[in-house]
């Protein structure tokens, strides 16, 4: 993403003013492009079932409209980030800004279900330009200190807020205005943070560093994870030993190793793979990975479930989310008081165990369940689960790394919550749809089937999620871990022994 001492352009120095308040009014562009693409990532959960039924979307194909904009999200986060350092982070930045704004107005427009699709793919691209230039562009514009990390955390709460925000959104707007309503939302905002970048956003970019990029990286990864996402989505429907299915694993094969070897051998890798020789490092990302293939699929699934078999509005879905959301931000001041005083490793394994445990217990849901009988225990579990788990996870991405590297590995953290929640998605939708098949042949009812389905891929879900505990306590050192958590607290701690 970005080195942390980037100078700022001379010749763009009065953009944002010196003062404070040129500072903050550059802060407040960025914090409203940041809080659009991340509405972005829940808005459009609960107007799923009515995009299907408006666009005849085929239900295995449903799963596209989230795992097309988290894989391009994904995908191209690390590559995004690393061509704003070298070619303007103000400038990508609103290059960022411009695409995600185009594509959100194609998707409004959408009338099919494969343009859709396309048009969801080219959001998450401009997402994966603007959230690594806005982020940087944050760290350089305030030193350390008080208020580098009053900004920050004003970022992170944004963050969570516009989670919760997405949520409320979908439901509303699919319900009183149309679901195209939530892609036209982004046309105004996304407008008026272009107009306004220009003005009050300051230029910045790494100096007397050589323009070296890794496109082919970018590509491979990209394309490596989108031939295996749509091989697993197509298999119910084709069968998993299908040549077609067999040669569609076998090329995303070939593109991941490719991209391994290109970045072993390019000279600005997308991703150093020596960064994974910081086990702590290491093992935060897998936890990463396993936590966005759990919970962001378990929403998806849930959603699915409240408004096919449950017959809940996409207004009921939301407030039904709301419950999640809310303890996990109730929550969130208790885990940075655990992480910085008792184990972060034990807060995350602890928080891994919830969201597993949360999921295992949707899968007992009935075909006429109820909300407080059935579902608010699981997510209000998961929630808690969230809050205890998304802390120390981004500590230790960063446990151990040189500053040089700080960017590539937040970057890296990013990358690897987005992709395991797009091959989560699709492995539950596969399972779903696997299991709704079986149930109709051998004569069951239509709700009946989709909730046995639905059953089955909670429980893929949630042993996605306690898998993480082992990895928690194989690959994560909690010296390791303590040291990055007094770094970020500012407060010396001694190396305590491992648990």
């Amino acid at each position: 993403m970005t080195s942390l001492n980037a100078r700022i352009d001379a010749s763009d120095r009065g953009v944002a003013g010196s003062g404070g308040a040129g500072r903050w009014r550059a802060f407040a562009v960025l914090a409203a492009a940041f809080f659009m693409t991340i509405v972005d990532l829940t808005i459009i959960n609960v107007a799923l079932p009515t995009i299907g039924r408006k666009l005849d979307f085929p239900e295995q194909d449903l799963q596209w409209v989230v795992t097309a904009y988290a894989l391009a999200f994904g995908g191209f986060l690390l590559f995004g980030g690393r061509a704003a350092d070298l070619l303007g982070r103000r400038r990508l930045f609103m290059a960022g800004l411009g695409i995600f704004t185009a594509a959100s107005l194609a998707c409004a427009l959408a009338t099919s279900d494969r343009f859709l699709i396309i048009m969801r793919g080219v959001q998450g691209l401009g997402a994966a330009v603007v959230l690594p230039a806005a982020l940087s562009i944050v760290m350089n514009m305030f030193g350390e200190g008080a208020e580098r990390n009053k900004a920050l955390g004003i970022w992170g709460g944004i963050g969570a807020a516009a989670a919760t925000v997405g949520v409320l959104a979908g439901g509303t707007l699919t319900r009183y205005a149309g679901w195209p309503c939530i892609f036209y939302l982004n046309v105004p905002v996304g407008a008026t943070a272009l107009l306004l970048a220009r003005r009050v956003v300051p230029e910045s970019r790494l100096h007397g560093t050589r323009k070296r990029y890794d496109p082919l990286g970018a590509l491979t990864v990209t394309g490596g994870l989108v031939v295996l996402v749509y091989a697993i989505s197509q298999a119910p429907s084709g069968g998993w030993a299908a040549t077609r299915t067999l040669a569609l694993l076998a090329a995303s094969a070939v593109l991941l190793a490719g991209f391994l070897v290109i970045e072993t051998r390019a000279e600005a890798p997308l991703l150093p793979l020596r960064l994974f020789r910081l086990r702590t490092l290491a093992g935060a990302n897998a936890v990463g990975f396993l936590l966005g293939a759990s919970f962001f699929a378990f929403i998806f699934i849930a959603t699915l479930y409240m408004q096919q078999v449950l017959g809940y509005s996409p207004l009921k879905t939301g407030f039904a989310w709301l419950s999640a959301t809310v303890i996990s931000v109730a929550l969130a001041g208790l885990s940075q008081l655990l992480v910085t005083r008792t184990s972060a490793k034990l807060v995350m394994a602890a928080g891994m165990v919830l969201i597993g445990t949360g999921i295992v217990w949707a899968a007992q849901v009935p075909v006429r369940g109820q909300f407080w009988a059935d579902l608010a225990g699981p997510f209000l579990v998961t929630g808690a689960g969230t809050a205890f788990t998304f802390i120390p996870v981004s500590i230790g991405a960063l446990a151990g790394v040189a500053e040089p590297d700080a960017g590539v590995a937040s970057g890296l953290l990013n990358t690897s919550q987005q992709l395991g929640g797009a091959i989560g998605v699709a492995i539950a939708s596969t399972v779903a749809t696997t299991r709704f098949r079986a149930q109709l042949s051998h004569g069951h009812l239509a709700a009946a089937a989709l909730t046995s389905g639905f059953q089955w891929a909670f429980w893929v879900c949630g042993l996605t999620g306690l898998a993480a505990v082992p990895v928690t306590f194989l690959l994560i050192r909690r010296y390791e871990l303590a040291a990055a958590v007094a770094s970020t607290s500012g407060k010396p701690q001694p190396a305590p022994a491992e648990v």
